[in-house]
């Protein structure tokens, strides 16, 4: 078992190294030693169940990065030669069980997953092959075909990583067992969007997409959202459908499901406001705190982190009391760590990494708390921060900025600083979605916000080149056979 998971942005100019995973997370066959993170979670079930039955267990590479853009040539040649090293070693076997991404891509490699478990399969040519994936993943044939079962996540936020890991460990041994023969079929859903699962008709989809799993013949059913910031060919959400032993039965339900789906678009997908009508919103609230997500420079999809855009206007417009982070700015951080708790500084601040982040902001404050060590919880996994300042600035703005990439997940990456988020008007976030179920308890509303930056949430904008334009929003049905694409992206 291993796990190899990071999100491409290949818009980003950011390039992931090495460094990049040993920043985040890297381990060498010991993740279980440590507490779970969203994608270890599926090591510790599968060790626990396998331990149960008394199998040997062979763990290999645990290998995370924060979303950026492609893995470096070297980097990635690095990382699937331990995971095929370390498999060498354990021949033969008979189960392999991998936590992947499923939107990974590397300089000369658009379907890193797919390449991955090429390489197993050549290895293994008898062995059942399982893949667990993040829903925001690029479903390809060219996975399917060297895997016998792949299940992605069903949860956005994702707090059903343990239970997944749970689904594909029993689908695994059912197989081994000779219970089962799984196959597995696809339908594209010809949509480019974000879809949050916790509300509404997306809400009830998940239910149905549940339900199915209940009909005869079916084994699973997930829906792989897929990452939009990724101009491949394949980008997109698809419909993916486990069944036993009957591929009609597959593709039929896989079609059922994704053409539902598509029917429901125009109730899946909220209007994002831009910065200055999302602000205008947050002074209008009768009662605070307000959320406001900075979605376009979240980090968790592939942006720096270090945009200034929001604080910029905040300060123009005279809004106090507020609290935002996290902000990405190393440098920042060396600055404040040589002066100290409680000094008063001057800091540039963000703006540094690309042309989407701006221009840097120059800002005075004081530091009052610097701390290093501390997670933030995603579901039953705990995320690393890295290295936090705490820095309040005029108005009553408290800043958090660190030194790890990487979005809001929960009130825990502010509080455990000593911030006090139920006493601020506006509590400003770089995250999508996945801040939303944890901050929800504590906010009088939560916008949701198309800020400037590299992860405009307007999907209709993204200007692909290699995926092509018959996609929802783009165009309002794909499957219409005179669909053209819009003359204005985003209409």
């Amino acid at each position: 078992m291993a796990t190899l998971a990071t999100e491409t942005n290949t818009f980003s100019p950011v390039s992931t190294g090495l460094r990049n995973y040993n920043d985040f997370y890297l381990r060498h066959g010991t993740a279980t030693h440590d507490p779970p993170n969203l994608m270890t979670e599926a090591l510790h079930v599968w060790r626990t169940r396998g331990e149960a039955l008394d199998w040997k267990i062979t763990e290999s590479l645990s290998a995370i990065a924060e979303p950026a853009g492609r893995t470096t040539r070297a980097a990635y040649a690095a990382l699937k030669e331990e995971i095929v090293r370390d498999l060498r070693a354990a021949c033969p076997v008979d189960i392999v069980l991998l936590q992947l991404h499923g939107a990974m891509a590397a300089d000369g490699c658009d379907d890193c997953e797919a390449d991955v478990v090429a390489a197993v399969r050549a290895l293994c040519p008898r062995a059942i092959i399982g893949v667990a994936l993040d829903c925001h993943c690029h479903l390809t044939d060219a996975l399917l075909s060297h895997a016998d079962i792949v299940i992605c996540f069903k949860e956005y936020p994702h707090d059903d990583a343990s239970d997944r890991a749970e689904e594909l460990f029993d689908l695994a041994l059912r197989t081994h067992s000779g219970e089962i023969s799984p196959v597995m079929a696809l339908f594209d859903c010809r949509m480019v969007s974000l879809f949050l699962t916790k509300q509404g008709a997306m809400l009830d989809f998940v239910a149905k997409m549940k339900a199915t799993e209940t009909e005869p013949g079916i084994l699973s059913v997930s829906l792989g959202h897929g990452f939009p910031w990724a101009d491949l060919p394949d980008t997109g959400a698809r419909m993916l459908v486990v069944a036993h032993s009957d591929m009609a039965v597959a593709q039929n339900t896989a079609a059922r499901l994704g053409r539902a789906f598509f029917d429901l678009r125009h109730h899946l997908v909220p209007d994002y406001p831009d910065l200055q009508a999302g602000l205008e919103r947050a002074r209008a609230a009768s009662s605070g705190p307000v959320v406001l997500a900075d979605m376009s420079d979240n980090p968790g999809a592939g942006a720096p982190g270090d945009a200034v855009h929001v604080l910029r206007e905040l300060i123009a417009q005279g809004i106090t009391n507020v609290a935002s982070g996290l902000y990405w700015d190393p440098m920042a951080v060396r600055q404040c760590e040589v002066a100290g708790e409680d000094a008063e500084i001057q800091l540039r601040l963000g703006g540094k990494m690309e042309p989407a982040s701006g221009q840097p902001l120059d800002i005075s404050g004081r530091i009052l708390r610097i701390i290093s060590g501390l997670g933030q919880h995603l579901g039953a996994g705990l995320e690393p921060l890295g290295t936090l300042v705490w820095l309040k600035m005029p108005g009553d703005i408290d800043l958090v900025i660190n030194d790890l990439r990487t979005q809001v997940y929960h009130p825990e990456a502010f509080e455990q600083l000593g911030i006090r988020l139920a006493e601020k008007r506006l509590i400003v976030v770089k995250s999508f979605f996945h801040f939303h179920g944890s901050f929800s308890g504590i906010a009088s509303e939560i916008i949701f916000c198309a800020t400037p930056g590299r992860v405009n949430p307007n999907t209709g904008l993204i200007p692909f080149t290699r995926r092509g334009m018959n996609f929802w929003p783009r165009i309002d049905d794909p499957f219409a056979p005179d669909a053209k694409p819009a003359e204005r992206a985003g209409v």
